[in-house]
């Protein structure tokens, strides 16, 4: 019950910060109170803040883009960085601070002063639960506890918090599907849905015919909501999740698990953000990696949990990325084979294509 009740705390502080609503994070007796600069206006910043004294709290990465690193508090690689309040950091200021897609449109920032980082475990594990719901590692930042937060979590259990515990199957039903373009139906499939009891999102697998014997073909595909729904070129989403379920068809017995892991992990809105930063000349890493969050923040175990408890032990993966093999065998899944997922590229998404290829190690 003492770990439930982490969980709910945790699962509490996501849901508030996503809310705009300001929390406070606890380290050995010392506390941090926090509002999300991304969903903090005018009316919530001056409740939380009446001083106008909380300063910034940034991502190593995004300090580094700011020309930071030379200053001794914002040279330590992956450290929260600090930036002193100064009156023009207002809330539209402060999201321009933070969100480097937009640093074209605002290009000029400053003069910055950097202070150093009080509670340094406390102020990375905010940045982290930030990651966790989808929101820009960025905060403004009390030393302190502020009658403004709902509720005080500890720095150690959010670097314990695992997404993936309590996976359990909640509803199934026939699901006949067709095709893509090709027209043809598959009638033998049904869809299973997932219930996740950490961060309540669902997660469904389409099961294709019937076990037969053979471990079946597994396919990991990650919601993209851009490719699967809206026929995006930018990325090969859409024809990978056709295909799939063709050669799942053509096998005779396979497993598609949609996973709710938009963009890699990091959420629509991060997402396209990052799309932003590619036509502005970024790869997929380095827009990644501007925003504050890593290449791919997916968790593979969740996968294996699905697997089993649709009691699946030996599987046939499909997929390019090297990465999705090596994540299941760690969490107990037996890769007996990895088939290669095929698509030809367009104009559009070559230059994705060549940065999965020569950046993540995908086997294209």
């Amino acid at each position: 019950m003492v770990e439930d009740r982490k969980a709910i705390v945790i699962a509490q502080a996501i849901d508030a910060l996503r809310r705009g609503w300001p929390i406070s994070i606890s380290d050995q007796g010392e506390i941090l109170s926090l509002l999300a600069v991304e969903r903090a206006d005018d009316h919530r910043l001056k409740v939380f803040d009446p001083d106008q004294t909380a300063d910034i709290l940034l991502s190593a990465a995004r300090a580094a883009i700011l020309n930071l690193a030379n200053d001794k508090e914002a040279a330590t690689p992956d450290q929260p960085v600090t930036l002193a309040r100064t009156p023009w950091i207002d809330c539209a200021s402060a999201l321009a601070l933070a969100d480097p897609s937009m640093d074209l449109e605002m290009p000029m920032k400053g003069p910055f002063k950097v202070k150093k980082t009080v509670i340094k475990s406390a102020a990375a594990s905010a940045l982290e639960l930030a990651r966790m719901a989808g929101l820009l590692p960025a905060f403004f930042v009390e030393e302190g506890q502020s009658e403004q937060s709902l509720l005080t979590v500890p720095a150690q259990d959010i670097v314990d918090f695992f997404q993936g515990q309590g996976v359990y199957i909640a509803a199934r039903a026939r699901l006949p599907i067709a095709l893509g373009d090709h027209g043809k139906a598959i009638e033998n499939s049904q869809i299973v849905a997932f219930r996740n009891d950490a961060d309540a999102v669902e997660h469904v697998a389409v099961i294709i015919g019937h076990p037969d014997g053979q471990p079946p073909v597994v396919r990991l595909h990650s919601e993209c909501l851009t490719g699967d729904v809206f026929g995006s070129l930018k990325c090969d989403c859409g024809p990978q999740l056709h295909q799939a379920l063709r050669i799942m068809d053509e096998s005779g017995y396979g497993i598609l698990l949609y996973l709710r892991q938009e963009g890699r992990g990091i959420g629509l809105i991060n997402k396209l953000r990052a799309y932003s930063l590619q036509d502005q000349g970024f790869d997929t890493v380095d827009a990644n990696v501007r925003l504050g969050f890593v290449n791919d923040a997916r968790d593979f175990r969740l996968a294996a949990q699905m697997l089993g408890e649709l009691e699946i032990k030996q599987i046939r993966l499909l997929t390019n990325n090297p990465d999705k093999v090596e994540g299941l065998k760690k969490a107990g899944i037996d890769v007996v084979e990895r088939l290669p997922l095929k698509i030809k590229p367009n104009p559009h998404n070559q230059a994705y294509l060549e940065t999965k290829r020569d950046r993540s190690g995908h086997q294209l």
